[in-house]
């Protein structure tokens, strides 16, 4: 797997108008949990436009199934986005899952509520909440997910420390 490059695909996909969330690791690490990650996560929104968005983002950065033998033909257009839901990708710029539903958080819609736009890498990103990403790592339940709960669950408490001082 080639290490994301969370600097240059982020921006890219905000440049481009993409309605996407960033969840797993990246969110993580944005929030200030001191892990590595390898892959940039996002949920995206599955509308035409948006569909549109994301080819056009991705076009120019080579995006092939990752995992998928050199060769097997993929063509990158909406109409591949629209027949399928979770893309996990290759790209010059790393490794990009894009994912229209994920394990108790839903879709895009679904998962909005629990999600806030913050700068990263001199772009606005749309980021799921910290307690968010607890639910989620929970409900996915992976051995590597429960390994990181917690930390995100210390992190969340040390932050809620941090209001209460400044609150007095």
């Amino acid at each position: 797997m080639v290490e994301a490059n969370f600097a240059q695909l982020l921006p890219q996909l905000a440049r481009h108008g993409v309605r996407a969330i960033l969840i797993g690791g990246g969110a993580a690490v944005a929030q200030g949990l001191a892990r590595a990650t390898y892959d940039v996560d996002v949920v995206y929104a599955r509308d035409d436009e948006n569909l549109t968005r994301l080819v056009a983002a991705l076009k120019d950065l080579s995006p092939y199934l990752r995992g998928a033998p050199p060769g097997l033909p993929f063509r990158w257009d909406v109409e591949t986005l629209r027949r399928g839901l979770n893309f996990t990708l290759t790209t010059t710029l790393g490794s990009l899952d894009l994912l229209a539903d994920v394990p108790g958080g839903g879709g895009f819609e679904e998962l909005l509520p629990q999600s806030v736009e913050t700068s990263l890498f001199g772009v606005q990103f749309r980021i799921v909440t910290l307690d968010g990403l607890i639910y989620l790592k929970r409900a996915a339940g992976r051995p590597k997910d429960l390994e990181a709960l917690a930390e995100l669950e210390a992190l969340a408490e040390e932050l809620k420390l941090q209001d209460g001082q400044r609150a007095e």
